[in-house]
């Protein structure tokens, strides 16, 4: 199966209200411009080098998201053009995208990420801390960002019932925060709880029952990595 074939199928199974954001991290500009033609505008990527190089060849009507682990000092290559940075677990973090952003005059969205894997290898925010930063009076100050929702990553393991326990735990927490963040309007400034990105090629099936709103899908699509 092409590219483009792989992708409508997945895009079949996928209810209206998830985004699918197509993992193109190592692949070809050629593989991307496949999918690109197929319909899918929105690209993630794990390395800011490696898609700013991407983000200069291809289309501008492109959305990046960088779905990877962030390096602060790199946050500046691309804050002219990301659209959605995944993985943000520091308030530190959100401070550089914050600076960064101001110089081109843009709002960043962003996504706090939550550790609910096993794992040490996993990065990310226990959920007190991002209720400390949800509730922080810094984050007003905060103009140039936007937390839009959180993003997860389960364990990587074999045991369904282990993963569907994760995302349904970020879940719960995603729809608690959502609420309170909806009765303090007014108070807080620069979040909402829109996004909920679980979900990869080997588990977005799980990840989209459990409440998922966005899927990072790469393999299934243009194939495995060598």
């Amino acid at each position: 199966m092409s590219i483009a074939s792989h992708l409508q199928s997945i895009k079949e199974q996928l209810p209206a209200h998830v985004t699918l954001v197509a993992v193109s991290k190592t692949k070809p500009v050629s593989d991307i411009l496949e999918a690109y033609h197929a319909g899918q505008t929105i690209f993630g990527e794990n390395k800011i080098q490696e898609m700013v190089t991407k983000y200069e060849a291809l289309p501008k009507d492109i959305k990046w998201h960088m779905i990877g682990h962030l390096q602060r000092n790199k946050i500046k290559y691309m804050a002219h053009f990301v659209d959605l940075i995944h993985g943000v677990d520091s308030f530190k973090t959100l401070k550089e995208i914050d600076k960064q952003a101001r110089k081109h005059n843009r709002v960043i969205n962003c996504l706090l990420q939550a550790k609910i894997a096993t794992e040490d290898t996993k990065f990310g925010l226990s959920f007190n801390e991002i209720e400390k930063i949800a509730a922080s009076s810094e984050l007003n100050e905060l103009e140039n960002v936007k937390i839009s929702g959180l993003m997860g990553m389960a364990s990587f393991t074999d045991n369904t019932e282990q993963v569907k326990e994760e995302f349904t735990r970020l879940n719960a927490f995603f729809e608690k925060l959502k609420t309170d963040i909806t009765s303090r309007t007014g108070e807080i400034q620069h979040i909402e709880m829109n996004i909920l990105s679980i979900g990869m090629s080997g588990d977005y099936s799980i990840a989209i029952a459990c409440g998922s709103t966005m899927v990072r899908i790469g393999s299934a699509i243009f194939g495995q990595r060598s």
